[in-house]
């Protein structure tokens, strides 16, 4: 039997983007086969799942981990609803990955929790508003991609860190003159 060549990432990705356009286009598309075609797509989509359900059954621990850490299978898993690790779990995957990086810049990330399918993370950043707005949004997109069934990420209060003071140069060299001294 031949060997099948294995996609990588970035063609995983393009016909992934390719499925989501086609899908879109045969939603869109007049005509008595279109809810026939997209019931097929339903149908295969729920035998794969159920396949891949079969093989999660029996699955050695170590395939299973690297089952979850793929981020194809992972997105299929969630997207079955076999996915072995909850979303918190994840979520906190996702935020230990960033946190090393995040400290080597001088800031820190932390999990809060989840509550109602939304992703509570302390963030504190050092830096201008631009730099902690990219902090924000890579932690967001790591979150979602490790658990795609949250509906979002928000930032948790109290992360910001102690607000910058901004002081004029003027005031650093005013003398002030002291009380009863009028000269």
């Amino acid at each position: 039997m031949p060997e099948t060549a294995r996609l990588d990432e970035a063609t995983v990705a393009e016909r992934l983007a390719r499925l989501d356009l086609l899908l879109e286009q045969l939603e869109g598309a007049p005509g008595p086969m279109t809810g026939v075609a997209i019931e097929a797509v339903q149908v295969l989509a729920a035998v794969y799942g159920e396949a891949l359900a079969r093989v999660m059954d029996g699955a050695h621990p170590h395939l299973v981990d690297r089952m979850v850490n793929d981020e194809l299978i992972g997105h299929l898993l969630v997207l079955h609803g076999i996915h072995p690790e909850p979303p918190e779990r994840r979520a906190e995957r996702a935020v230990a990955v960033l946190r090393p990086s995040v400290r080597e810049r001088g800031g820190d990330v932390e999990l809060m929790g989840v509550e109602e399918g939304v992703a509570r993370v302390r963030l504190a950043a050092k830096g201008c508003g631009s730099s902690a707005a990219e902090l924000e949004d890579a932690v967001r997109e790591a979150v979602l991609t490790l658990a795609p069934e949250l509906s979002g990420v928000e930032r948790a209060p109290g992360g910001e860190g102690r607000p910058s003071t901004f002081v004029p140069l003027e005031a650093l060299t005013l003398r002030t003159a002291s009380v009863g001294d009028r000269s």
